[in-house]
């Protein structure tokens, strides 16, 4: 799969802040006492399990920032399905720049392609149906565009990044508002000619009452498949219908049946397990 890259300067802090933390107030103890200066070596970014790759750019930078003198040769790009024994990527150069950017490059390599694999993991399961993967703000402090990105690298889309590019009214706001009517008409009044609004409800009879006041989409809550069903006929095509609530691969075909545009799933970036990927020395 063709993922457009990253500009570089969305991560490079992160990069070099996890770098910094990870050396600490006194540098590579083990590298520097083990490893002789001047020596080069050349390693393998390894698959040991099934899935799909994500954030090589994320990692090179980080052996680069330690020694730009490493580099990196792709072997299999973000997006790439690998199975156990595949070679992702090789690096070399300096070994000691090497062993030392080694755990934050494979943290975050291991990390993202595990976001990409279990997007990847749901995306296969409902094929042949509308409905469209998208990921949540349930992303970890500070990866939120990495973790994204990562689940465009699996095959998924992306739901808002925050609370600023559109406004999704909850039940909480809902009730705080004083009812759906008052919190839509705030939000019409409030809103930009670009912002879309969605709002979420957990019956048929809200949203119908959402239908008659207008909404760019409507978050269908927690709703069995036949809930689902009848939600998208009843919506008629007036609004972008999304699923969210207890989405896994065992359920996500079933929603998706349902006829709905888009299920929204949390899990994929905040609980995703990591992708086992190896750097392996080649003698």
């Amino acid at each position: 799969m063709n993922t457009p890259p990253l500009p570089t300067v969305m991560f490079e802090s992160l990069v070099r802040a996890t770098l910094l933390e990870d050396l600490g107030r006194a540098g590579d103890l083990t590298t520097d006492a083990v490893v002789p200066a001047g020596l080069d070596a050349e390693l393998t970014l390894t698959a040991r399990q099934r899935g799909v790759v994500a954030g090589l750019d994320v990692a090179a930078l980080a052996f680069r920032l330690i020694d730009p003198a490493i580099s990196v040769k792709v072997e299999r790009p973000d997006g790439s399905a690998v199975l156990p024994g595949d070679v992702i990527a090789s690096v070399s150069g300096p070994a000691r720049g090497l062993l030392t950017a080694e755990r934050t490059a494979l943290n975050f390599l291991c990390h993202l392609s595990g976001i990409a694999t279990a997007t990847a993991s749901i995306v296969e399961v409902i094929k042949g149906h509308k409905a469209q993967i998208v990921c949540t703000r349930k992303t970890t402090p500070g990866l939120r565009a990495l973790e994204k990105y990562a689940v465009r690298a699996g095959g998924g889309s992306n739901h808002r990044f925050g609370l600023d590019d559109a406004i999704l009214i909850k039940d909480n706001h809902i009730a705080i508002a004083g009812g759906i009517r008052p919190a839509i008409e705030r939000a019409r009044a409030h809103a930009g000619h670009m912002v879309k609004i969605e709002v979420e409800v957990d019956t048929l009879a809200q949203l119908q009452e959402v239908l008659s006041l207008g909404a760019d989409a409507v978050l269908l809550d927690n709703m069995s498949p036949e809930q689902l069903a009848r939600a998208v006929e009843i919506t008629g095509g007036r609004a972008i219908t999304e699923a969210s609530g207890r989405v896994t691969r065992g359920t996500a075909p079933a929603i998706a049946a349902s006829g709905v545009d888009l299920i929204s799933v949390g899990w994929i970036t905040h609980s995703s397990p990591v992708l086992d990927i190896g750097l392996d020395y080649r003698a």
